[in-house]
């Protein structure tokens, strides 16, 4: 869960960084870049990759943190926080933005749920609505943190504002999970650091004949898996992807009518999509 939460800021990070430059303004982009690149070398130091991290496996995790990891992270959430503080007041607070992002991109909260629309910009429509609570897998039920939504401070509920300031405000979450994962592997001194996930789950998994699906709350909405096994193959009959991005990118024909062209890419910029997993 350490490591998701730091790739959901991660995440966010390139989401609201890009965003900037959606809108006009390159100093954001710099400046998250600069700061989500202290993340990517942890995860790169625990998983051996920069992007694709090979690292969750089933059963666990492919190794054990690496000795002093807990200490570096703590170190960059503390180098973290003052940072936010700097990001509220250069984007989320900035007169420019808000007169970019306020009141434009409304979307209707029956309108997101009627699509399917999950993740931030559901929540910025004012659903509190996070797989990490409704679902509760991992530790996330024992941890304590909130779900933030779209109030509609600085123009209407579910715009384009709400949904970048849902994920500021992620951000501050996922670092309160973090520290309190830090402070629990703080008080685990007692575990195996050689235990190995992969030495007791088989080379090949073959699930009974049954249909079943699974889902995860991703940085950008719900990802999940449909599968339809036979019990006699190891490959499945069928597999369905249900894909955040291509989902919420569905929207944007409701929510862009009569629209300026210049607003049309600050609406699109909103949704923070990744076209490689729409294409898939």
């Amino acid at each position: 869960m350490l490591v998701a939460e730091l790739n959901r800021i991660a995440s966010h990070f390139v989401a609201i960084g890009t965003y900037g430059l959606d809108v006009g303004s390159f100093t954001p982009f710099l400046w998250l870049m600069r700061d989500r690149e202290h993340i990517n070398r942890m995860l790169e130091w625990v998983s051996g990759a920069r992007m694709l991290y090979n690292y969750i496996w089933i059963g666990g995790l492919y190794y054990d943190l690496p000795v002093g990891f807990e200490e570096r992270c703590s170190e960059f959430i503390a180098y973290l926080k003052p940072k936010l503080v700097e990001l509220q007041k250069l984007v989320v607070d900035n007169k420019i933005f808000i007169e970019r992002t306020a009141n434009i991109g409304i979307l209707p909260l029956d309108l997101a749920i009627n699509y399917g629309v999950t993740g931030p910009c559901l929540r910025g429509s004012g659903l509190k609505f996070d797989l990490r609570k409704v679902d509760g897998y991992s530790v996330y039920p024992e941890l304590d943190f909130d779900i933030p939504v779209g109030e509609g401070k600085m123009g209407t509920v579910g715009d384009c504002w709400d949904r970048n300031n849902v994920r500021v405000l992620e951000c501050w979450e996922s670092i309160k999970l973090i520290e309190q994962c830090l402070e629990k592997l703080k008080s685990d001194y007692k575990r195996d650091r050689n235990f190995d996930p992969q030495a007791l789950v088989p080379k090949k998994v073959r699930p009974k004949a049954m249909d079943f699906y699974t889902r995860a709350e991703n940085p950008k909405g719900e990802l999940g898996f449909f599968f339809r096994t036979t019990g006699t193959y190891d490959i499945p009959y069928r597999v369905k992807v249900r894909s955040c991005c291509f989902v919420n990118l569905s929207v944007l024909p409701s929510i862009t009518r009569q629209v300026m062209l210049a607003d049309l890419v600050a609406i699109l910029g909103s949704l923070d999509i990744v076209m490689g997993e729409i294409d898939r």
